[in-house]
């Protein structure tokens, strides 16, 4: 018994001892910001789209090349929102197992990091995901998720993989910047740490506690400038700043890029299933432990039209779900909408966002943005998968508080955004540039600012003088129903929870603290898109009239027109070269 013991405590010790002297290789395979593209349909019109059946061709010839013992595979988060079937499998059927969890599992995911849009889903949504997962032996990752009654993380920190022997960490965190986005009700029992106070710490903890071999960090924030400077874009930062650390996963800005380091790689595989991020690291092993290491990274694109026919004939009955969901009538729209015109003046697309958020009671007047760049639906019958066009996010609808005097000075800001000060058709009224997108690598001429937010006002009657600077530029002349417009009077403003919640800044330049929004709000109401169902149910069409009724939603319009025209005239040929 004795000489057993002993044997036993030997290999007990020569586990703990470290991998085999020798050389190994691991390959780091990435997603994010994949926002619900599980399939390759677009449900209509026959069109194909990059996807995790995508994906997982490309993760498998990798696996067939080194073996899938070498593969890693981990995704950075924002997962459940962006597409029919994360909201068919968010809201719609809440019996059936949730389909990104089956999916992760199939595709064989080591680790799965939140991202904000999964937490814009709420608890319900986000719980269930994460009990599946780990029910799958997948940890659904956000150490900087801190439960406020304890102290302790709301998500698992990290996950240990034993691969031949070597042992690769992995942790995982969320967006910082949630808090300023996201109303408090949706993550409701906790708060989320900056990742430059919590992320080496962690590392730290984990490296003393499992000594493991290999290091991966992945954070659901975007690269950013690494100037500091931006909550939400902390990856260069991190890079800048962490030790003991091998991969560093980025994501949230869309942006793919890939930066080599001799001791640190950064991969972001930029979004929508368009690449797989690819890292490499080469161990020698001597004495039981890692003498060298060798990194590498690079971008693998992904062909949309090489998918698993397998993993598609697994998962056909709930994309035909989805299908079925999205292609069922709903009503009809007499008239085209189209976001591009919203960047000149009044569009058909804003005057139905504002007609259904000053019906919620008691909002007076609304705030409302072109929420996809160029988007487009053609007037006729409209089905479900037409909603997500229109409104693809999931956001609820909030009225607020606001003072006359913040309602202009938010309006000032949202143009500042938006236009330029011109004197002459000449120059550019619009704020453009011709440069690089960094999401498609092609240059063209795009908008300086981010187009989401650049907010007009519904229920009131106001120019936009682009000969004028920030502060002078609005001049409110009344409510939309004739009734005189006061500074120093209060009024009910409908809005997004993202915007209330501090999202896009334009709340803070008003001058409003959104860490303290929850006294202003006076009444809440569901996501818009299920508004916007609710009112095809009560008014079968969507009548121009009936939108864009002035006495209901008020006018506004950029001066002066002999300036305005021309400039905005060029302006728009530059951004859509192309015609519809």
């Amino acid at each position: 018994m004795k000489t057993l013991a002993a044997a036993l405590c030997c290999c007990i010790l020569a586990s703990c001892a470290g991998p085999k002297n020798g050389a190994y290789s691991f390959q780091i395979l990435t997603t994010n910001d994949v926002h619900g593209t599980f399939f390759d349909s677009t449900y209509v019109g026959g069109n194909v789209k990059k996807s995790l059946m995508a994906v997982k061709r490309t993760v498998d010839s990798v696996r067939t090349a080194v073996g899938k013992e070498n593969v890693i595979l981990i995704d950075a988060g924002d997962i459940l929102q962006g597409d029919n079937a994360a909201y068919y499998f968010n809201y719609v059927d809440t019996v059936t197992s949730h389909v990104y969890p089956r999916m992760a599992k199939y595709m064989g995911y080591d680790a799965v990091t939140v991202g904000n849009h999964d937490i814009e889903t709420g608890h319900k949504v986000y719980d269930r995901v994460a009990r599946d997962l780990e029910s799958y032996g997948i940890p659904f990752l956000a150490g900087n998720a801190i439960r406020n009654d304890n102290g302790k993380p709301y998500f698992s920190v990290y996950t240990i993989l034993k691969r031949r022997g070597v042992r690769i960490a992995i942790l995982g965190f969320d967006n910082a910047n949630i808090s300023n986005w996201l109303s408090e009700r949706l993550w409701s029992g906790m708060k989320f740490e900056n990742l430059m106070d919590i992320v080496q710490k962690d590392v730290d903890k984990v490296v003393a506690k499992e000594k493991p071999d290999v290091v991966i960090v992945s954070v659901h924030s975007a690269t950013g400038s690494g100037d500091g400077s931006q909550l939400e874009s902390q990856g260069l930062d991190l890079m800048k700043t962490l030790r003991g650390v091998d991969f560093l996963i980025c994501s949230h800005d869309h942006k793919p890029v890939v930066i080599p380091s001799d001791t640190l790689c950064l991969i972001n595989a930029g979004s929508h299933c368009r690449y797989v991020g690819h890292g490499v690291i080469s161990l020698t092993v001597e004495k039981r432990k890692v003498a060298s290491k060798e990194l590498s990274c690079e971008l693998i694109p992904v062909d949309r039209y090489k998918i698993d026919p397998e993993m598609e004939k697994e998962f056909h009955d709930d994309y035909l779900a989805v299908k079925d969901f999205t292609t069922r009538e709903v009503g009809e729209l007499m008239v085209d909408l189209g976001t591009r015109e919203a960047y000149t003046g009044m569009s058909h697309y804003l005057n139905l966002i504002h007609t259904l958020s000053i019906s919620c009671s008691p909002a007076q007047i609304s705030f409302a943005a072109p929420l996809t760049f160029n988007g487009f639906v053609r007037k006729g019958k409209l089905i479900y998968n037409d909603l997500f066009t229109i409104y693809p996010f999931e956001n609820q609808i909030y009225v607020v508080r606001m003072t006359g005097q913040e309602i202009k000075d938010y309006l000032e800001a949202s143009y500042d955004r938006w236009i330029n000060t011109v004197d002459s058709p000449a120059g550019h009224v619009l704020k453009i540039a011709d440069r690089d997108d960094a999401r498609t690598g092609q240059k063209s001429w795009s908008f300086i600012e981010r187009a989401y937010n650049f907010d007009s006002a519904g229920g009131l009657v106001y120019t936009v003088d682009v000969t004028k600077p920030r502060g002078s530029r609005i001049d409110i002349q009344s409510m939309a129903g004739g009734q005189p417009f006061d500074t120093g009077k209060e009024y009910k403003v409908a809005m997004t929870s993202y915007r209330a919640s501090g999202g896009g800044g334009l709340m803070k330049e008003a001058g409003i603290d959104t860490g303290k929004i929850e006294e202003r709000i006076v009444e809440t109401y569901p996501e818009f898109r299920d508004l916007l169902y609710n009112y095809l149910k009560d008014n079968v069409s969507i009548d121009p009239a009936v939108i864009g009724d002035p006495v209901r939603i008020g006018h506004w319009e950029f001066i002066p027109e002999e300036i305005v025209k021309p400039a905005m005239e060029k302006d728009m040929r530059l951004l859509f070269p192309g015609r519809r």
